[in-house]
C-alpha cells in the first residue's frame, strides 16, 4: 500500500507549500494542454475526484499519484513540485527541498533536486526507521533508480525479487515494476536515491 504524507506540527508549513506548488503546476498545465479533468484522469489512471481535490490544494498526493499525474503531463516530480528551474546551475534552498512522505516512525523522503520532464533526474534522501515501508504499484517504463545505503539495511523489493542492501552498498534497479523500500532491523536506515526517466 502506498503510504501519503502524513500532516503533522512540524511539517504543517512543509506541506502547506508543496500542496499549493502541486495545485498550480497541475492546474495550470493541464489548462495550457487543454485538457479535461476526465482526459488527465484517464491518461494518469487516477480518479477525477483525487484531481479535483489535488488541484484545490485540499488533497495530499502519495508520491505514486504524483508520479502518474506528472507522467501523464509530461513532467517530472520535480517539475511539479517546484524544485527545478531553467539556469544552467542554481541553488536550491535547505528550506526549498520538500518532503513527499512521512512514515508512521518518523522517517522521511526528501526530493532533494530534480530536473525538468519528460527525460528527467531526480536525487531523494530517504529516512527509515524500525518496520517502515514504501511501496509503489511502478513508475512509468524506461524508469532506473540508484540506490547508495548510508547506514542500516534496506530491504529493496521488486515482484518477486528481493535484496539486502547494507550500509556502504549501492543497488541499481528498474522500478517500472511494482516495488518497495522497507527497514526490517531496527536500526535507523538512510539511504539515497537517483531516479533516472528515460524515453526513446
Amino acid at each position: 500500500m502506498t503510504k501519503k504524507v502524513n500532516k503533522s506540527t512540524d511539517s504543517g508549513a512543509d506541506i502547506e507549500r508543496v500542496s499549493e506548488a502541486v495545485s498550480l503546476r497541475i492546474k495550470n498545465t493541464r489548462k495550457a494542454q487543454r485538457l479535461s479533468l476526465d482526459e488527465l484522469s484517464r491518461r494518469a489512471g487516477v480518479s477525477k475526484g483525487m484531481l479535483v481535490e489535488i488541484e484545490k490544494g485540499s488533497a495530499n498526493p502519495s508520491i505514486a499519484i504524483l508520479c502518474k499525474v506528472a507522467a501523464a503531463l509530461g513532467l517530472s516530480v520535480a517539475d511539479v513540485v517546484n524544485v527545478t528551474s531553467t539556469p544552467a546551475a542554481y541553488l536550491i534552498e535547505a528550506g526549498e527541498i520538500p518532503t513527499l512522505w512521512r512514515g508512521e516512525q518518523g522517517g522521511s523522503a526528501r526530493l532533494l533536486a530534480g530536473t525538468s520532464g519528460p527525460n528527467m533526474i531526480e536525487l531523494w534522501r530517504w529516512e527509515m526507521f524500525t518496520d517502515e515501508a514504501f511501496s509503489s504499484p511502478g513508475h512509468p517504463q524506461g524508469t532506473f533508480e540508484l540506490l547508495h545505503v548510508e547506514e542500516g539495511i534496506l530491504t529493496l523489493s521488486l515482484g518477486d525479487r528481493e535484496l539486502s542492501v547494507a550500509a556502504g552498498c549501492s543497488a541499481v534497479a528498474r522500478t517500472d515494476v511494482a516495488h518497495a523500500y522497507e527497514n526490517r532491523h531496527g536500526e535507523r536506515l538512510v539511504f539515497t536515491m537517483t531516479v533516472a526517466e528515460l524515453h526513446s
